[in-house]
């Protein structure tokens, strides 16, 4: 697993870390003097998957054949990138996103996250062979943290995607092991995550401003 760029169309598609993270100011700070696009959408709007799809329709101006359901927000957020918008990578950071954890769908938000990526990263079809009129673009997702430690969100995300912790962040991005999803990482990348209720990892963000615990927590 490769530590998470966002001026570069590969993976890890998704990022949870803290909202004071340096490397989110370096990271959207080297994107946006390359000419890309950040757009911040507030975590406590998505908290239903309806006011989840009427956030991102309204904040990235999807157009108004948008189906508002899962499959639509794959669709348009990798198909977001056409006409009037050039050739622009994007990253979408969505704050106050400690309000996600427990949802019930924050699983399946989080593997949509990642097909819409690696649609738009890779841009291949389903024999992986790329697209002709569809240039790839570099399109990120971070969720920033203001008092939950990144690991607390592992077991929530870990369902159809690959998850790793390294420097304080939770990173995921899609896995292929039966051909489904050419050129994504290979599962044995992910050999599992060392952490859980009372892990050093979990401690983290309670930790924080004690100066206890591994760097990188929330604070």
């Amino acid at each position: 697993m490769t530590s998470p760029d966002l001026t570069r169309p590969r993976s890890p598609w998704v990022v949870f870390t803290c909202a004071d993270d340096p490397w989110v100011t370096a990271e959207t700070a080297a994107l946006q003097e390359q000419g890309g696009l950040v757009f911040r959408l507030d975590g406590r709007d998505l908290l239903e998957p309806a006011s989840l799809f009427r956030t991102f329709a309204r904040e990235l101006s999807f157009l108004g054949y948008f189906g508002h359901n899962w499959h639509a927000l794959v669709d348009c957020l990798h198909d977001w990138h056409g006409p009037g918008h050039g050739e622009r990578n994007v990253a979408v950071l969505i704050e106050h996103a400690d309000a996600l954890l427990g949802k019930e769908f924050l699983g399946l938000f989080v593997s949509v996250l990642c097909e819409a990526a690696w649609n738009a990263n890779l841009q291949l079809d389903g024999d992986g062979v790329p697209h002709e009129d569809r240039p790839p673009f570099a399109l990120h997702f971070v969720l920033l943290l203001d008092h939950t430690s990144p690991a607390d969100f592992a077991e929530d995300v870990l369902t159809d995607v690959g998850v790793a912790l390294a420097d304080g962040r939770l990173t995921a991005t899609l896995t292929d092991d039966d051909g489904s999803w050419p050129g994504a990482d290979p599962a044995a990348a992910f050999p599992g995550v060392p952490f859980g209720p009372g892990g050093a990892a979990a401690r983290c963000g309670r930790d924080a401003l004690s100066g206890r615990g591994p760097a990188g927590g929330c604070g």
